[in-house]
C-alpha cells in the first residue's frame, strides 16, 4: 500500500517508544555542518592573518545563524515530523537555504558583507514559517502557539533584512538586540501551549550534530597536518600539535557522552535551558578545529600571531566546552561535588596552558586525564 502524500500535520506522541532520528535529518545535519565547516575554516584564516576582533565577532554572528536555524527546525521536527511530500520538500528547501548561508561565510568575513547569509537565514526562515501555518491549520490544541511562531518568525526577519540596510558601524552593536528578540520567540510563544517535543529524539539529535561538528574538528587538522607534511615541515613540535588535537577532540566526544541528557529533559524550562546552552557547545567544538588548524600556521611559521594569541584559540574554545558541558550535562545529573569539580579544576589548567611552550599538547593531556579521573568516579 502506497503511503498517502499528504497527511495533517498533527503533534507528534512525546511518549513515543523508540523514537529515533529520521535518514532526512541526518541528511539535514549532514547539509548543515557544510556551512559549521565554512564558518570553522574563515576563523581559521582571517585568526592566522592577525585580524583576531573581526574574526570572533565575524564568527559569533554567522555561527548564530547557523546554530538557531538549525534548532529551530530540530525542535519543531521533534514535535510535528509528518514525513509526508510537502514536509520533505520543505526541508530540501529549508537544505538550500543553509547552503547559501554557507555560500556567504566568505563576504561575511572577509568584506562584512551579511546579504547572501541574511538570504540565506530568509530562505530558512520562510519555510518553518510555512510548516508553523500548516500546524494552524491542522492542530486545534496547538494553534495559538502556531500563529505566535508564524507571525513572531516573520516580523523578526523582516528586522534581519532591515538591519542590512543599516550602516555597518551600527550593525554588530545592534546584532545582539536583534539575536535577543529571535531566541526570545520560542519562549513567548510556547506560553500559549508547549509543543510536544520527544526528550529521547531531542537528546540523540543533539548527540549527532555534535559528532558531526567534531567531525570537522578533525578534518580541519588532518588537513592542516597534511599541508604542513607536503610542505616537509615535520618536527616535534608540528608532532605535538597534531597528538594534543586528536587527544582533545577524542576527549570532548567521551565527555559529550558520558551521561545520558534525556533523563533530566522532563519540562519545557529544561528543554530551554539545555537547547540555548548548546551555541556554547557546538560553538566551541567548531572553534576548536579552527584553534587546531592556527596552532599547526603558528609552528610551521605561516601565522602572523604571536603565541599567546595561537594557543588562546585552542584553549579558550576548549575551555568553554567543557565547563558548557559542566553545567548542561553533569550538573543536572546531581554527581558528587568531587566528581563536578573536576570540570572547573580541568578548565582553569587548559586556560594555564595557554602560556606554556606546548599548549596544545597540554590541553589534550589535561582533558585525557579528566576522562580517566571521571571515568575512575563513575565506577
Amino acid at each position: 500500500m502506497h503511503e498517502p502524500w499528504h497527511r495533517p500535520m498533527t503533534a507528534r506522541d512525546s511518549t513515543e517508544r523508540h523514537r529515533t532520528a529520521t535518514p532526512l535529518e541526518l541528511f539535514f545535519d549532514l547539509c548543515f555542518v557544510v556551512a559549521v565547516g565554512r564558518v570553522a575554516g574563515e576563523l581559521h584564516h582571517s585568526l592566522s592573518a592577525g585580524h583576531v576582533t573581526a574574526a570572533v565577532l565575524s564568527f559569533l554572528a554567522v555561527f548564530f545563524a547557523t546554530w538557531w536555524a538549525w534548532m529551530a527546525f530540530t525542535w519543531f521536527a521533534s514535535a510535528y515530523d509528518t514525513d509526508d511530500v510537502p514536509y520533505r520538500v520543505t526541508v530540501l528547501v529549508t537544505i538550500t537555504g543553509a547552503l547559501v548561508l554557507a555560500a556567504g561565510v566568505h563576504r561575511a568575513f572577509e568584506e562584512h558583507d551579511f546579504s547572501l547569509c541574511v538570504l540565506g537565514y530568509t530562505i530558512i526562515r520562510l519555510a518553518l514559517i510555512s510548516l508553523w501555518l500548516r500546524v494552524a491549520h491542522s492542530h486545534p490544541e496547538g494553534r495559538v502557539t502556531a500563529h505566535r511562531f508564524a507571525g513572531g518568525l516573520t516580523l523578526v526577519q523582516a528586522l534581519w533584512i532591515g538591519w542590512l540596510a543599516l550602516p555597518t558601524p551600527w550593525q554588530m552593536p545592534l546584532f545582539p538586540v536583534i539575536a535577543l528578540l529571535d531566541v526570545a520567540l520560542p519562549v513567548w510563544a510556547e506560553r500559549a501551549h508547549p509543543t510536544p517535543w520527544h526528550p529521547h529524539h531531542i537528546a540523540e539529535r543533539y548527540g549527532l550534530f555534535t559528532i558531526i561538528v567534531l567531525g570537522e574538528s578533525v578534518l580541519a587538522a588532518t588537513t592542516a597536518t597534511r599541508t604542513a607534511v607536503d610542505a616537509h615541515r615535520t618536527g616535534p613540535e608540528l608532532l605535538g600539535v597534531a597528538a594534543g588535537g586528536l587527544l582533545t577532540v577524542f576527549a570532548m566526544w567521551w565527555l559529550y557522552f558520558a551521561k545520558p541528557a534525556e533523563r533530566f529533559l522532563v519540562s519545557t524550562r529544561a528543554g530551554f535551558l539545555w537547547g540555548y546552552g548548546h551555541y556554547l557547545v557546538f560553538g566551541a567544538a567548531a572553534a576548536v578545529g579552527a584553534g587546531i588548524a592556527v596552532n599547526l600556521d603558528f609552528v610551521t611559521h605561516h601565522s602572523s600571531l604571536a603565541h599567546p594569541a595561537a594557543a588562546a584559540a585552542v584553549t579558550v574554545p576548549v575551555a568553554v566546552y567543557v565547563l558548557a558541558l559542566w553545567l548542561l550535562h553533569l550538573r543536572p545529573h546531581h554527581v558528587g561535588r568531587g566528581h563536578a569539580l573536576l570540570f572547573p579544576t580541568a578548565a582553569l589548567l587548559v586556560l594555564a596552558a595557554t602560556a606554556t611552550p606546548a599548549p596544545v599538547l597540554l590541553t589534550g593531556v589535561t582533558l585525557a586525564a579528566l576522562v580517566a579521573a571521571g571515568t575512575a568516579l563513575a565506577r
